[in-house]
């Protein structure tokens, strides 16, 4: 696990050194991703520079130093992440003439494009990367991103160079970045909690799509960046809706017994690749269907006991402590369990700006970031559960929208519209249940609408944001899966699409990475993911269980009682939180004055929520976290970037 940054510049000049060291700086804002080496790369007369990051994985030699050459010196490539089937693609191109000097993934990588080309390489890689390449002979620079999106790739324009890196405070480094508060983008963290790509919260930046790439040449950046947005140049190599889709023409033809055990082979094979490392690995363990089921599956295939790392929580009742406890004596791990206290949990909340460097509110990022810095005290890489529910039909919100989806069709449409109509002047008020809730389905158009009410925090967050246009996501489409499937397979796939890659898999990213841990999630093998789309529901989700075939295949490692236990989730207590140890803090972010002076918000409305919420009115915490996140967030990077442009 890496980080990458680089440039291409809109005017080259001859002074390498400049750009070397420019391009340095950028990569080095990543050193917490990288601490174990870093290398720079520079071509003056093309105006390209490519810095990176090393965190020592797999070949820890100077043989695995990047930025790498290929054999032939036309590309040269900084890569984040693992390709966990690079021994088989090593065996293909040994066959094929090519020739190593070390073992490493990235090599491998290398030969793989000039055996195969840019696109034809990443469908063939099962792994979590983020990678930029130049192509010495086109004179153009690829980025690409992994299927689910497990490896974050940022890019956009500094003045009139075009920058990219793997978090934005590298493009931060840029003398010329200083682009401003995208306000649409905004918009959307008040909705979601996160804001997904291919928007940024700066303007004029954007992030890689999950299964995209992206190929930008030294003439469209010369032309300069008035009036281009790459990100409508982006390429899906992978789309996930086109592969559910395929899936679903072809189901899968087996009876349950069969399906479980491809699955249990399937997960297998996934695990087993992601413990190859030439460093300490371990899993984090929750006690929940996910995570017990990869942690059963390494102890399965391990000579030695895995280590398994849990965090409790002191007078908590979202602590799981006990739960992962019994699965890893059950399954003989080597259990390393901390238990923290609520002032543990808020002295991380200070450190959330610097780690993410972009607004995001997902509270559970709090927990996860104490587990990430219990893992690191004794492995380098981790694996975690991440995908079961997405896949396999976890979430309880799930049933809640199938049930009101069912309740609207029986409305007449007449009905439908005027109640609907009427749900337009309650705003924020729906976000609280009641009449008002209701009435804000109504108008929905199909299964799409109904589920965004679900997932939604500020329900007309361009109300409250001055001058925003709320942009389109894959959560504004009626039926997600465009009449293939069923309800319940169009919301997995919103899923999938959106929040697992720029909220779940963000948090483990940067979280994990702020202590320099990989980490790997086998459950998000697209082989897995592909299969899981091809079973029909009954085999995920039965009248009193879900996850049902994810947990068939559990029972064959653990007994009934610690496979049989209700959904608890990783949370925070964001409402005591912000009506105790935080509300000073609060207070002063959300404060009118403050708020009207700096224009992000409509203050009144703000406020307003503000003083529902600490006079006892429901819910209001979700929708003031996500404004405080972005408060919290945009005073660090304009201190970040006084502290950037010192003499």
């Amino acid at each position: 696990m890496c980080g990458l940054a680089g440039l291409l510049r809109a005017r080259p000049d001859a002074d390498e050194a400049r750009l070397t060291t420019l391009a340095g700086a950028m990569g080095d804002a990543l050193v917490h991703r990288g601490p174990d080496d870093s290398g720079v790369w520079a071509d003056a007369a093309s105006g390209v520079a490519l810095a990176h990051r090393r965190l020592s994985i797999l070949d820890l030699s100077p043989l695995g130093h990047q930025p790498m050459s290929s054999a032939d010196h036309r590309h040269v490539v900084v890569y984040n992440g693992e390709i966990y089937n690079f021994a088989e693609l090593r065996e293909v191109l040994v066959a094929r003439g090519h020739a190593f000097r070390g073992h490493s993934d990235t090599e491998v990588l290398l030969a793989a494009v000039v055996e195969w080309g840019v696109e034809e390489t990443l469908a063939r890689c099962n792994g979590m990367f983020a990678i930029a390449l130049w192509d010495r002979q086109e004179r153009c620079l690829w980025l690409a991103r992994d299927r689910v999106g497990k490896k974050p790739l940022y890019y956009g324009w500094a003045g009139d160079d075009f920058v990219f890196g793997s978090e934005l405070k590298s493009l931060w480094r840029h003398p010329a970045f200083d682009n401003g508060v995208d306000r649409d983008a905004l918009a959307l963290l008040l909705r979601l909690d996160y804001i997904p790509a291919p928007y940024a919260i700066h303007e004029r930046t954007f992030k890689l799509l999950p299964g995209a790439c992206l190929r930008i040449d030294a003439a469209t950046v010369a032309r300069g960046a008035t009036g281009h947005d790459p990100h409508r140049d982006q390429r899906r190599y992978w789309d996930a809706r086109e592969r559910m889709r395929h899936a679903l023409a072809a189901p899968f033809a087996g009876d349950v017994l069969e399906a479980e055990n491809r699955l249990d082979e399937l997960l297998r094979d996934a695990v087993a690749l992601r413990m190859v490392a030439d460093v300490p690995v371990g899993v984090f363990l929750s006690g929940g269907t996910d995570s017990s089921v990869v942690t059963a599956l390494m102890q399965a295939q391990s000579r030695h006991a895995v280590r398994t790392f849990t965090i409790g929580f002191e007078r908590s009742h979202h602590d799981e402590a006990h739960l992962a406890r019994e699965v890893a004596e059950h399954l003989h791990t080597e259990h390393t369990e901390l238990y923290v206290s609520g002032a543990d949990a808020l002295a991380v909340v200070p450190t959330l700006p610097a780690m993410f460097d972009e607004p995001f509110a997902d509270a559970s990022q709090v927990p996860t970031a104490l587990v990430a810095r219990l893992a690191r005290s004794a492995v380098t890489v981790a694996l975690s559960g991440d995908g079961g529910d997405e896949l396999f039909f976890g979430y309880k919100r799930y049933e809640r929208a199938l049930r009101n989806w069912r309740w609207l069709r029986r409305v007449p449409a007449p009905m439908r519209r005027v109640l609907a109509q009427a749900a337009r002047g309650h705003g924020e008020s729906s976000r609280t249940g009641g009449f008002a809730a209701l009435a804000a389905e109504m108008g929905a158009r199909g299964i799409g609408d109904v589920y965004r009410q679900r997932i939604a925090r500020w329900r007309d967050p361009a109300a409250v944001v001055p001058g925003a246009n709320l942009p389109p996501t894959f959560y504004d489409q009626p039926d997600p899966l465009q009449g293939a499937g069923t309800p319940a397979d169009a919301m997995m796939l919103a899923d999938f699409s959106v929040y697992l890659p720029e909220d779940l898999l963000c948090k483990v990213d940067r979280t994990s990475m702020a202590v320099s841990l990989e980490a790997r999630a086998p459950l998000l093998d697209w082989r897995v993911a592909e299969f899981a789309w091809s079973l029909p529901l009954e085999f995920k989700r039965q009248p009193s269980e879900s996850k049902y075939l994810l947990k068939r295949v559990l029972r064959r490692y653990l007994p009934d009682e610690m496979v049989d236990r209700g959904k608890r989730g990783f949370g925070a207590p964001v409402s005591a939180w912000l009506k105790g140890d935080l509300r000073e803090w609060a207070a002063s972010l959300l404060g009118p004055s403050r708020l009207r002076t700096e224009g992000h918000f409509d203050a009144d409305a703000v406020h307003g929520i503000w003083q529902a919420f600490v006079a006892g009115e429901r819910k209001w915490h979700t929708h003031l976290w996500n404004v405080l996140m972005f408060q919290a967030w945009h005073e660090h990077w304009r201190a970040q970037r006084r502290e950037l442009v010192q003499p």
